[in-house]
């Protein structure tokens, strides 16, 4: 698909990732809506890509679905569907003080990085069905973000690979579905980039992390992402695949 000239929604879009992606599309001529729970961010990013902004709980079905229809009203109905947005953690299951690990906070990660994206696809997707095909037959693509901690999960992350897990579990089934309606489905799971999060970790924390990837031995560049996330829209073959991009790195247990 070309990106020109299309409807891209990108969840997460505020920053980090996300942010990347929003401002890598617009660059190739997609007219972007931005959605994040951080209103400020995607009204910031919006702006200056002569976008359309969102805030909104990827889980809230209202509010998803009233961010497409503000979409499909200014830019047409999204084709392309980037579900960036995610949360992290860190609790082992059981703690220093024996205590097991608050159910809720394992609910919170799963509702907000699995059951999320899964509920931004299902509402973009039966938009997308409806749309007339393109060259190829294809109608649109949804690329989701899991993470190299749906393989290799480091102490504490049990909440946090699960919900990268199930993307990674998802994505073919779901490949599947909508290939009679020539809609594509890939994940990128992304290493360790500079991101906004990373950027609060202490310089030598950072360093650190940084010598652990095999090569380049330097953090990740959201740019790196959005081109890659860009690339899965412009590559029609792409389709049922999950890809690494983490420099070859396999995370230690901690």
């Amino acid at each position: 698909m070309k990106i020109s000239g299309q409807s891209a929604l990108v969840t997460g879009g505020g920053s980090g990732l996300g942010e990347a992606v929003a401002r890598e599309l617009a660059r190739q001529g997609a007219r972007v809506l931005v959605i994040d729970v951080n209103a400020a961010g995607a009204q910031r990013v919006a702006a200056e890509i002569d976008g359309l902004a969102a805030a909104c709980d990827i889980c809230d079905s209202a509010a998803v679905t009233a961010a497409l229809d503000a979409a499909t009203a200014r830019h047409g109905t999204p084709r392309i569907v980037m579900n960036i947005a995610g949360i992290g953690t860190a609790r082992r299951i059981v703690g220093k003080d024996g205590a097991p690990a608050p159910l809720e906070d394992f609910e919170r990660v799963v509702r907000v990085n699995l059951i999320g994206s899964y509920n931004v696809a299902r509402l973009a997707a039966a938009r997308i069905v409806a749309l007339e095909p393109l060259a190829d037959g294809e109608r649109g693509v949804i690329v989701h973000t899991a993470s190299v901690a749906a393989f290799d999960g480091q102490v504490g992350q049990e909440a946090y690979s699960a919900s990268k897990g199930g993307i990674v579990g998802m994505t073919l089934p779901m490949a599947r579905d909508l290939a009679q309606f020539g809609v594509r489905v890939c994940t990128i799971a992304p290493g360790l980039f500079h991101t906004p999060l990373m950027a609060q970790l202490p310089a030598e924390v950072q360093q650190s992390l940084a010598a652990s990837i095999p090569f380049p031995k330097r953090l990740g560049k959201p740019e790196e992402f959005a081109e890659l996330a860009s690339h899965i829209v412009t590559n029609v073959h792409l389709n049922g695949e999950v890809i690494r991009l983490d420099g070859a790195l396999r995370m230690a247990p901690r």
